[in-house]
């Protein structure tokens, strides 16, 4: 998940999802409520650890953030000289998994149809939407922290892409390696206070209307497809006197005339190794399911 929450158009919830443990993260963080502080408040830590899952919780945060420490240096490398190999690896990674977490949909009925395409046109339009300059106040700053939590749990939505969008990446980034504690507190306010609810909601319609929310978070990931496109030409684009790098997708042939090599059998190699990828996982999953049983 920190991984992939580190490349803006990659979400950690598709991640949580492939693994198996996208309920039971969004139950764990759904947790977090008066009665887990009525328990911290009393002292009452065995208690309070045991009703937030802490053991679950504190192994995915940990990974995470081993994760996003260890590997962004790393992903921005590949993002820099090698786009075409990581984007195709991702693309065959995030195709596996929309058929994957499709399966959990006992019933493709009208309902869950109509999710999933109100789901893919959401993610595309994300993905088409264009940065624009933003206040740097700090209610801003706490209301980006929110909404880019809830997205980075959203299979399919990237929550550094939507920072992206919100014009506070850079300015996010460049708090954490000034290390400007002012900034992160709010920003780090606004997240926790967004997964809490956003779980709360989640934890909901995952209960209630479980086929209706799957299929509308397949949706998430196949309309981001068009993020992760591995043939991409950067325009420059003036918005408000701001000015922003625009990708937008090519074909292959197209990308060759623009002094390009389109590397059409490596990023197709790349795709399959991704697909099969998660292929491997799920078939491992069911080779082990009953033994932990």
């Amino acid at each position: 998940m920190g991984a992939a929450d580190v490349i803006p158009g990659v979400s950690g919830g598709t991640i949580a999802f492939i693994t198996g443990i996208y309920e039971e993260l969004i139950n764990s963080i759904r947790s977090i409520d008066l009665q887990a502080l009525r328990l911290l408040g009393t002292f009452k830590f065995k208690e309070f650890w045991k009703h937030i899952n802490g053991n679950f919780l504190v192994s995915v945060v940990a990974g995470i953030a081993i994760s996003i420490f260890s590997l962004a240096k790393l992903m921005k490398y590949l993002l820099e000289f090698h786009p075409l190999y990581i984007w195709s690896f991702f693309f065959g990674l995030i195709i596996a998994s929309a058929l994957l977490v499709s399966k959990e949909v006992k019933k493709w009925d009208l309902f869950a149809i109509t999710s999933l395409v109100v789901g893919a046109v959401v993610g595309y339009t994300i993905t088409v939407l264009t940065p624009t300059s933003t206040p740097e106040t700090w209610w801003f700053v706490l209301l980006s922290g929110a909404i880019a939590i809830c997205a980075m749990i959203l299979p399919g939505i990237s929550g550094a892409f939507i920072l992206l969008l919100l014009g506070k990446y850079e300015y996010i980034i460049t708090a954490v390696s000034d290390f400007n504690i002012g900034i992160l507190l709010v920003f780090l306010v606004g997240a926790v206070a967004g997964i809490i609810s956003f779980s709360h909601l989640l934890s909901w319609l995952l209960k209630n209307y479980h086929g209706m929310t799957v299929a509308l978070l397949t949706g998430f990931m196949v309309g981001s497809l068009n993020k992760i496109w591995p043939w991409k030409l950067t325009d420059t684009e003036l918005i408000n006197g701001t000015s922003f790098e625009i990708e937008r997708n090519v074909l292959p042939g197209t990308f060759e005339q623009a002094g390009n090599d389109p590397l059409t059998w490596h990023v197709l190699l790349m795709c399959l190794v991704g697909f099969l990828l998660i292929w491997g996982i799920e078939k491992l999953a069911v080779t082990l399911k009953p033994k932990t049983e």
